[in-house]
C-alpha cells in the first residue's frame, strides 16, 4: 500500500504542505532547528539536519584589526564645526566664493553662489600630534587624538542621502547590495558560536533602513542582525507563549525526517537558513545576557553616560549601545554598526549640532578608553563615519545661528582609531575654505579597500559572483591607503 504511485504521490504532497507551514509557522519557533542541533549533541538526535554556522576563515594575509566597530552619523555631519577649522571663513563671511571654484559643481539645496559662512564654534589643538578638534562640541572625544586617524579628505560624488548612505555602507548607490559587515563576515566568518557575525544596533532613523546592514546578493547568514539596547534583545526571537519544549522536539523531528527526505534536493538557500535557526536558539540564551549590564561597574556606566544627571532617553540608549558594542566584540562579534540620526542640519545648526554631540561625545570617548584599558584597541578599528559632509556656504542666513548648511559630498571628515590605523595622524588637504580636496582624497572605495586591509582581506580578491558576474565590496576601483597605515 504506502509503495503504490498513487499513496507516494500524496505523501509528497503532504510533505510539501507541511514543510511551508513549518517554515512559515510561528508555532515552530526560531529556535527550533537549533534545539535539533543540541539534541544531536546530547545524543538524542542522531542524523545532522542542517549545516553547521560559519566558522572561521583564514584572512589572505595577517590582520591588525579581528573585528570592527563602525560609528555612523546618519544625516551628514558637519566636518566644519566638529573638526576642521577654517579661519579664512570668517575673513570672506557673507561672501561668495570665486567663480572659478563654482563650476561644474552642484548641490541639493543651495546655489554654488550662495554666502560664505564661519563656524560659530571654538577649535583647539590636541594631544602631542596637536589635532584640531571643536573644544566646544566633542572635547571628550579630543582628547583621544593621538589615538585617532583624521582622514580629511574624503569624497563619494552622491548628494542626497540615501544613495550617498548605500554609498558608504555598501560601496554602491543603489539598494541591492551586500554592506560592508556583509562582505567582512562572508571573507572571515564567525568568531562566536553564540551571537551573529554582524550585530547592527540602530536607532529608527536610519536612511535607507536595513539595507545598511543587508546581505545583498549573499547568503543570508551574512546579514547583519538588529539588537535593541534594552527589553528582548532581538525581535520575535523568543518562542511564542504556549509551546512547550516537547512541542519544538516534534517540530524538529519532524524538520529532521523532511530534510532526509530531500537530501540532495533541497531548494537553495534551505540549509543556510537551518544554520540561522540554529544559532537564533544559543542566542535565546546569549542575547539576555548580553544586554544585562549589571555586571558593569556603576564608574563604567556613569562614564558611558548610561547613568548619571543630564542624560535624556535618547542619550542614553546611544550610551547603552556604545557599551554594547564593547560587549560585542569581546563576545567575538565580528562587525558592529552602531547608527546615531538626525545630523541634517539645513537650519537650526548651533542648535543641533550643540544637542547632537553632547549626546555622542562623552560615549564615544568612553568607549575608546574602555576598549584601550582593556587592550582590546590594537585588534578593533573604530570608525566614525557619515554619508557626506556640509558646504562652507550657508543655507539661510550666514551670520545667524539659526541657519545651517547643505549636503556636501565632494570633501568631509571621516576618522579611524585602533585596529593598525595610524593614530594622531592627519591625511589629506582643502583648500582655505573647505570646498575642494587639494591633497590625497580619499574616495568611498578606497576607504572600504583600507578597511578590508586592515582585516587581513585583499579587497581584489573578496568576490562573489551573482547574475553571471563577478562582485566586490569596491566595485572595480580602491585603493589601499597605506599613509594611515600604523
Amino acid at each position: 500500500m504506502m509503495g503504490s504511485p498513487g499513496n507516494q504521490q500524496a505523501m509528497q504532497q503532504m510533505v510539501d504542505l507541511d514543510r511551508r507551514r513549518f517554515m512559515t509557522s510561528s508555532a515552530s519557533g526560531l529556535g527550533a532547528a537549533a534545539l535539533a542541533s543540541l539534541m544531536k549533541q546530547d545524543g538524542l538526535l542522531g542524523a545532522e539536519i542542517g549545516s553547521r554556522p560559519a566558522s572561521a576563515l583564514e584572512p589572505h594575509f595577517a590582520p591588525k584589526a579581528t573585528s570592527c566597530i563602525f560609528i555612523f552619523l546618519g544625516g551628514g555631519s558637519s566636518q566644519l564645526e566638529m573638526f576642521e577649522p577654517k579661519p579664512k571663513l570668517k575673513e570672506y563671511a557673507g561672501q561668495p566664493l570665486p567663480e572659478s571654484m563654482r563650476k561644474h559643481l552642484r548641490f541639493a539645496f543651495i546655489s554654488p553662489d550662495s554666502a560664505l559662512r564661519p563656524s560659530n564654534f571654538n577649535f583647539a589643538r590636541y594631544g602631542q600630534s596637536g589635532m584640531h578638534f571643536s573644544k566646544d562640541l566633542v572635547p571628550q572625544m579630543a582628547g583621544h587624538a593621538d589615538d585617532i586617524c583624521m582622514i580629511r579628505s574624503m569624497h563619494c560624488g552622491q548628494f542626497n542621502h540615501q544613495p550617498a548612505h548605500l554609498k558608504m555602507s555598501t560601496g554602491y548607490d543603489a539598494a541591492g547590495f551586500p554592506s560592508v559587515g556583509a562582505w567582512v563576515t562572508y571573507g572571515l566568518g564567525s568568531m562566536s558560536q553564540n551571537l551573529p557575525m554582524y550585530v547592527a544596533l540602530a536607532g529608527p532613523r536610519v536612511t535607507g533602513g536595513p539595507a545598511n546592514w543587508g546581505n545583498g546578493f549573499l547568503p543570508t547568514r551574512y546579514q547583519g542582525v538588529r539588537f535593541r539596547s534594552n527589553g528582548e534583545p532581538i525581535l520575535y526571537l523568543d518562542d511564542p507563549k504556549g509551546i512547550s519544549r516537547e512541542g519544538q522536539a516534534r517540530a524538529v523531528e519532524g524538520m529532521r525526517q523532511l530534510a532526509q527526505m530531500q537530501q540532495g534536493g533541497r531548494p537553495s538557500g534551505i540549509d543556510d537558513q537551518i544554520a540561522r535557526y540554529e544559532l537564533a536558539f544559543r542566542m535565546q540564551t546569549a542575547g539576555p545576557e548580553l544586554v544585562d549590564l549589571s555586571g558593569e561597574s556603576e564608574p563604567l556606566k556613569e562614564a558611558y553616560g548610561i547613568t548619571g544627571e543630564g542624560r535624556d532617553g535618547r542619550a542614553q540608549n546611544f550610551s547603552t549601545n556604545c557599551l554594547l558594542a564593547r560587549r560585542l566584540v569581546e563576545r567575538g562579534v565580528r562587525f558592529v554598526t552602531l547608527y546615531d540620526g538626525g545630523w541634517d542640519q539645513h537650519d537650526n545648526m548651533d542648535a543641533s549640532l550643540q544637542s547632537n554631540c553632547k549626546r555622542i561625545d562623552q560615549p564615544i570617548a568612553a568607549l575608546l578608553a574602555d576598549l584601550k584599558q582593556r587592550g582590546m584597541l590594537e585588534q578593533t578599528l573604530v570608525v566614525f563615519g557619515t554619508e557626506f559632509g556640509r558646504t562652507p556656504l550657508t543655507q539661510g542666513p550666514h551670520d545667524q545661528p539659526q541657519g545651517g548648511r547643505d549636503h556636501h559630498p565632494y570633501a568631509f571628515n571621516l576618522w579611524m582609531a585602533g585596529g593598525g590605523v595610524r593614530g594622531g595622524h592627519v591625511h589629506g588637504e582643502t583648500d582655505d575654505f573647505g570646498y575642494q580636496i587639494t591633497a590625497d582624497g580619499v574616495h568611498t572605495h578606497d576607504f572600504h579597500a583600507t578597511l578590508l586591509h586592515l582585516m587581513g582581506l585583499n579587497h581584489t580578491r573578496l568576490t562573489y559572483t551573482s547574475q553571471g558576474r563577478r562582485f566586490r565590496l569596491t566595485d572595480v576601483a580602491g585603493e589601499v591607503v597605506r599613509p594611515i597605515l600604523a
